[in-house]
């Protein structure tokens, strides 16, 4: 089953519109930087404001609106033995296993080079986490507006309702991927906090405003030497000092309450605590408000038809969540930005090495295609695992594959890595998304699988 040429070029325009969309968007960041229009510090806060609101605003959306009762287990297996109209399938587990399986399999993989070949602290999470939610979006856009996936519609079924499948799809797996990022990536970049210099710990003190824990001394509270600067706080002493004992007084009884746990409830709540994280929760609310008919309704149904939530609360968080791909890319190009700027003065910029570039991509855009396309296309027609849905097969094939996701940029943002580290990050990323329109291979050998496939059911 050849290819040929005139094959490659609708996927590979959709790649290069896709990529080009992204690449354009880090150059206004950069101009953002250039014009003073956006500082390094006020990016950094920008990042963690991506993280902890803007992407569990777009996740409560998102899922919210794509979930209801009739098809929620379509995307999340519920294993009932007392609830006779829910029942667990194996091609609803499937799907679930197969976003969670090979996010750690990569994971583990990102471990054991960087450990093998001495690779940089943040060539794990690169490796591990790929770009889940704004680009495959895109492309699904582009290969929808050049009609090149009617080619695996079944059942009379429009090319618009199989690509609003395709992209609920995606989110779902996104939504696997965020929470295993917070929950894992922190842990994969801690090297790279170990080894940061005692210049970098002090720019991390001076930017948390955090000196001790219990925060009793007046020189916290005006700085050094009693100066009142913009970090000061503007309660009096009298209010701030009982503020601070009862927060400190409220630490120590946690404390001691956790201390008083056995060993292994105290391992259960470390794990807990470790997948506890903003796009998680949105997520998670997001199911409840989508599985749940009355709030479903109240969220996302006409105002006349009990959707009194819709026209106000349902906005603000759609517009909210719709700020987050194209914010967090913006970070990338600031941060870009000053990595220019000390080039160009001489100074460490981050460096990205030929090595662990080459390793990110044979693996995110060669090895995982070679994986995922025909381990997919062997379950799709040699099983039952799976649904008799070639766009969902499709889907599936092309999770894995992809540049490195933009979201690692606010992973060491929140875990304060080096601010070398964070220059080599964006820059890799640039370049990353300057590559992605290999990925058209992958898109055609997994239409190709996908049409091999129909041919068996």
């Amino acid at each position: 089953m050849g290819v040929a040429a005139g094959e490659l070029i609708v996927p590979f325009t959709g790649a290069i519109q896709a990529a080009f969309s992204v690449l354009l968007t880090i150059a206004f960041g950069v101009v953002a930087a250039q014009c003073n229009l956006l500082s390094p510090k006020a990016a950094k806060e920008v990042s963690k404001l991506c993280v902890r609101m803007f992407l569990p605003a777009l996740l409560i959306y998102k899922i919210g609106s794509n979930l209801h009762q009739d098809t929620g287990v379509r995307y999340v297996p519920v294993l009932s033995k007392f609830n006779p109209t829910i029942q667990l399938t194996e091609s609803k587990l499937t799907r679930t296993v197969w976003s969670i399986s090979y996010t750690l399999l990569s994971v583990f993989v990102g471990r054991l080079l960087t450990r093998i070949f001495k690779l940089p602290a943040w060539v794990a999470p690169a490796i591990a986490f790929n770009n889940t939610t704004s680009l495959p979006l895109l492309l699904i856009q582009s290969l929808k507006q050049t009609q090149i996936l009617d080619a695996i519609l079944i059942g009379g079924e429009s090319g618009s309702q199989a690509m609003d499948r395709a992209e609920s799809y995606f989110l779902v797996n996104a939504m696997v991927s965020n929470s295993l990022t917070f929950a894992i990536g922190p842990g994969l970049l801690r090297p790279g906090d170990e080894d940061a210099s005692d210049e970098q710990e002090g720019e991390d003190d001076e930017d948390n405003g955090q000196a001790n824990e219990d925060g009793e001394s007046s020189d916290m509270e005006r700085g050094p030497e009693g100066i009142i600067d913009e970090e000061t706080s503007l309660l009096p002493q009298r209010i701030t000092k009982p503020v601070n004992r009862i927060e400190k007084k409220g630490y120590l009884k946690t404390q001691k309450w956790y201390n008083n746990l056995s060993p292994w409830l105290q391992e259960t709540l470390n794990i807990t605590w470790q997948f506890a994280n903003a796009p998680l929760l949105g997520a998670i609310v997001g199911a409840v408000i989508g599985l749940t008919p009355a709030l479903h309704r109240l969220f996302f149904s006409p105002s006349n038809e009990g959707g009194y939530l819709n026209a106000w609360l349902t906005t603000a968080i759609k517009n909210i969540g719709e700020l987050f791909a194209t914010t967090q890319i913006i970070v990338v190009g600031v941060k870009l930005s000053k990595s220019m700027l000390r080039m160009k003065r001489g100074e460490d910029s981050g460096e990205v090495r030929k090595g662990s570039l080459a390793i990110v991509t044979l693996i995110r855009f060669i090895i995982w295609p070679l994986i995922s396309i025909p381990l997919i296309w062997v379950v799709a027609s040699k099983t039952k695992l799976l649904d008799a849905d070639p766009m969902l097969w499709f889907s599936m094939m092309l999770m894995p594959t992809g540049p490195p996701a933009m979201i690692l940029v606010a992973l060491t943002d929140v875990t304060g890595a080096a601010e070398s580290m964070k220059m080599t990050v964006a820059k890799f990323l640039t370049i990353s998304y300057a590559i992605t329109p290999m990925i058209c291979f992958a898109v055609v050998g997994a239409l190709k699988a996908t049409e091999a496939a129909i041919e068996h059911m």
